[in-house]
């Protein structure tokens, strides 16, 4: 590995380009390279096997672009395939969970709300990694399986959204939790329904940035922090319809997103 290779970044779909987004903003100088698995999106409502093989898959394919570290830009991926990954990647890798529970544990007064996939509420890796924090937070999680298909359409408000998000956290909102973790990488997309939905006084947590400044301390711990004084490569990878990627992408991240590459895998 090498100062100036690129930083790996993964997700599901779009959602990771919340991360990504960070990553670039906090490291200009650092080149990175995005994969969205577009082909399988979402995998929040797979089984634990799959959610792992589709994950090891793309850390493989990252790993082959040279990469210096990986972030796995996936609250699923995170929650239920870290070591099939690591095995994967033979790189450092960096999950979204840990970053997320400590910046919600370092605003709660004491009871938090943890909105995710399926399969990340199902895997209690929220509610584990914030009692290995503190003892006293209490948490309520609930699953909301029709946000990232909303995020993947492109529908980030309007009156659908404002409904099934006032559906979905009516019961964390009578629970008067006061800090919510958007424990998916798609929901900060959403997070003007989310917030009319839950009031004023709810903190959301989006891990994002705390992500951005683990990778940070990373690389500097690991002394793999890119040369400072120029702007790093962007990469992105899809695994289906590059084309459409690359419009949600421009309209998330701005108009410097360039060319979307294919690359599938066999099924």
């Amino acid at each position: 590995m090498k100062a100036a290779s690129p930083i790996g970044v993964f997700d599901s779909g779009l959602g990771g380009l919340t991360v990504f987004g960070a990553l670039a903003r906090r490291m200009p100088e650092e080149a990175l390279i995005y994969f969205g698995d577009t082909a399988r999106v979402p995998y929040g409502s797979k089984s634990p096997e799959a959610i792992a093989r589709f994950s090891a898959q793309a850390a493989r394919f990252l790993a082959s672009r040279g990469i210096k570290l990986l972030v796995v830009a996936c609250n699923t991926s995170s929650a239920l395939a870290l070591p099939a990954i690591r095995r994967a990647a033979r790189v450092p890798v960096i999950g979204v969970i840990e970053p997320g529970a400590r910046a919600a544990a370092a605003v709660t007064r004491g009871r938090v709300g943890i909105v995710g996939t399926e399969a990340t509420v199902r895997s209690g890796a929220y509610p584990r990694a914030l009692r290995a924090l503190s003892a006293r937070i209490k948490t309520e999680s609930r699953p909301c399986p029709l946000f990232v298909p909303l995020v993947e359409e492109g529908w980030w408000n309007g009156p659908v959204v404002a409904a099934v998000a006032a559906r979905y956290l009516a019961p964390l909102k009578a629970a008067r939790v006061d800090a919510l973790i958007l424990g998916c990488t798609h929901y900060p997309y959403l997070k003007p329904a989310i917030a009319r939905a839950m009031g004023p006084r709810v903190r959301l947590i989006d891990s994002a940035e705390e992500t951005a400044r683990e990778t940070e301390r990373a690389l500097e711990g690991l002394g793999l922090r890119a040369p400072r004084g120029r702007r790093g490569r962007r990469e992105f990878y899809a695994s289906d319809a590059p084309d459409r990627f690359r419009r949600l992408a421009r309209r998330m991240l701005g108009p410097g997103v360039g060319q979307v590459k294919l690359h599938s895998f066999d099924a």
